[in-house]
């Protein structure tokens, strides 16, 4: 969030200091204008009154400190002057989408008075107010990062993980909304010691998910893959691993798996992201537990690096580790094709 004070030239002395605040949403900025005693009340308020969002619809996400405030506040009167120097993202559908859904649902209704009476058969009922959550409890920006092999395949994963219906069930059962779902570089996550499979920024700006393989050849399983998005939604709400985060965790993961109907449990062999061979090695982990600090980049390559693949990677002080990581691949695989062939495989 950005705040800037109003320039005393134009305004009035006998009025009240006012101050403008500017917030985001669906990656446009908007700046309004408060006084200083008013308050998160009032914010929602304007947003309502300017762009027709309603007050039960908004989620506000503040970094840093803040976290997720939503209607209604737990503290609603909240001054925005404490709003300084943060960021903030407005979570919530656009009026035209909501619109829209109201239309068909109105469309529908009328539809079916003005038909003629026919006899009954089974239809199928259309759930608005899922439809609605849908639009609200998702992830609402889809990023592949760009200068790694084959950006188009990993927005087809970050989209069938945002589509899948267990993912969508459980997300629209705990509210959970996330600003960004990404991937991550295997390279800039990996150490002689372990592999990190997934992280939360600030439960839930944004979460990262490591799609391809160490030697970005292919890609991981899509259940182990999901398995691991499970486990990030839930820092959602625990940044610990506790006793607490890990019942939320088997919550959700079946909740995910009780409403995949569309593959019914089974990963089938014609899929694009199916790899038999990927069932978790040992030195991965998940994460840290949940992420907090800073901000997260879209489009943020996190460092200049260079691998001697062409990909790039963190900064200078993770390049013993990446080196280090390559070096012990490749023994692994000359240890493999000598246990079988001989050969390198």
């Amino acid at each position: 969030m950005e705040v800037s004070e109003v320039p005393e030239s134009t305004a009035d002395p006998k009025s009240i200091k006012s101050f403008n605040l500017t917030f985001t949403h669906h990656g446009q900025k908007h700046t309004l204008t408060f006084a200083d005693s008013e308050t998160i009340t009032d914010l929602s308020d304007r947003i309502f009154a300017d762009l027709g969002i309603p007050p039960e619809n908004q989620k506000f996400m503040i970094t840093p400190k803040f976290g997720v405030l939503k209607h209604p506040f737990p503290n609603p009167s909240l001054s925005l002057t404490n709003l300084q120097n943060k960021k903030i993202i407005l979570l919530a559908p656009l009026p035209s989408d909501i619109s829209s859904l109201l239309e068909a649902s109105s469309q529908s209704r009328s539809s079916a008075r003005s038909s003629p009476v026919k006899s009954a058969t089974p239809v199928r009922h259309r759930d608005w107010r899922k439809v609605q959550d849908e639009v609200t409890y998702t992830f609402h920006s889809i990023l592949p990062l760009s200068y790694l092999p084959n950006p188009e395949r990993s927005k087809r994963f970050l989209e069938r993980l945002r589509d899948d219906a267990g993912i969508k069930a459980s997300m629209r059962k705990h509210k959970f909304s996330v600003g960004v779902l990404t991937e991550m570089n295997p390279a800039e996550h990996t150490t002689h010691e372990s592999r990190t499979l997934g992280l939360n920024r600030n439960r839930g700006e944004a979460i990262e998910l490591r799609l391809r393989t160490d030697a970005y050849d292919g890609y991981r399983d899509y259940k182990v893959i999901r398995k691991t998005l499970c486990h990030e939604l839930a820092h959602n709400v625990w940044g610990e691993h506790d006793r607490n985060f890990w019942d939320l965790t088997r919550d959700i993961e079946k909740e995910v798996e009780a409403n995949d109907w569309r593959s019914g449990g089974h990963a089938l062999t014609n899929e694009e992201f199916y790899n038999p061979d990927d069932h978790g090695v040992s030195g991965e982990h998940v994460d840290g537990g949940g992420w907090t600090g800073g901000q997260f980049v879209l489009g943020g390559t996190g460092g200049g690096a260079i691998n001697s693949q062409g990909i790039p990677v963190g900064g200078v002080g993770r390049r013993e580790a990446i080196a280090k990581a390559a070096e012990d691949r490749i023994k692994k695989q000359q240890e493999a094709g000598r246990g079988s062939s001989g050969e390198l495989p």
